[in-house]
């Protein structure tokens, strides 16, 4: 069988996150109070202060493009890039609410950046660089558009074990129907988890003081119906397993992803645990 092509990747995946963008919509307010604490974490990564330009790749529904915005103030500017433009039409709506002028989204493949060298003095970017066809191209990038000195700052997912409310969805439909084993070289949420996967690349393409750590935390949800509900809306590969199903198999998935789900349950509420993998480093001046 062959493989698809980078364009059949990229054109793919732009069609799944625009199908979905309606659902990260509908989950916003959800989802930035549960991923606050990461926002924050990689504009601090990013050493980021008023007057700054900086570069989010991936922004989704808008962050950590928006916190940036508010962080480096009227004297600075954020472009915003995604590869969806349903996804960027969220981002702008969102921050036209917020009153934000010094803020610009582009819908956009982030492999190959249409600015200048040394444009930039931070490049952030959350959940975004696994998915890519040919991530070491794309370190290239970001270190080409940085100027001197500037820091990349990127949030990608660790392993999957330590991920249980990504990785329990597939773990049930794959109970239910026989799923080829995952191609570990291929695009996907799980690409970069390993220690030196990413910060490798980074290396390579000329950073220097490059740290790759795990950043430990949790999340938590009302209730195994909001879990899957949730789920459902916004992770595109899981709604395209679904959408194989009969009737019987979704609710077989169903009730297997929330009787897993409650294992977590603490007090009220479910509360996983949430383990990303932080690589930041710096251009050489």
């Amino acid at each position: 069988m062959m493989q698809p092509t980078a364009e059949q990747i990229i054109e793919t995946q732009r069609a799944d996150w625009n199908r979905v963008a309606p659902g990260w919509e509908k989950w916003d307010r959800f989802f930035n109070e549960q991923m606050t604490f990461l926002n924050h974490r990689l504009i601090a990564d990013a050493r980021l202060r008023p007057g700054m330009r900086v570069l989010d790749l991936g922004s989704g529904t808008g962050y950590p493009a928006l916190l940036a915005a508010q962080t480096v103030g009227p004297s600075g500017s954020v472009i915003g890039i995604d590869l969806a433009e349903q996804m960027v039409a969220a981002a702008e709506r969102k921050a036209k609410r917020l009153g934000l002028t010094n803020i610009t989204f582009h819908q956009g493949d982030v492999t190959t950046l249409p600015f200048e060298g040394n444009s930039f003095d931070a490049v952030t970017s959350r959940f975004c660089l696994m998915f890519l066809p040919d991530v070491s191209t794309s370190v290239s990038e970001i270190r080409r558009v940085l100027k001197p000195g500037g820091w990349l700052a990127a949030a990608v997912w660790s392993a999957p074990d330590k991920n249980p409310s990504i990785s329990l969805s597939v773990e049930a439909i794959r109970t239910v129907v026989d799923l080829p084993p995952p191609d570990p070289t291929a695009p996907g949420i799980f690409r970069l988890a390993k220690p030196g996967d990413l910060s490798g690349m980074v290396e390579q393409a000329g950073f220097g003081d490059v740290s790759d750590l795990e950043f430990v935390a949790e999340w938590a949800y009302a209730s195994a119906e909001e879990y899957y509900e949730s789920l459902l809306d916004i992770a595109a590969p899981v709604q395209t397993l679904m959408a194989k199903l009969s009737d019987k198999q979704r609710q077989d998935v169903k009730r297997l992803m929330c009787e897993a789900a409650n294992r977590y349950t603490h007090g009220d509420r479910l509360v996983f645990p949430f383990v990303a993998r932080l690589v930041v480093a710096r251009k050489p001046q």
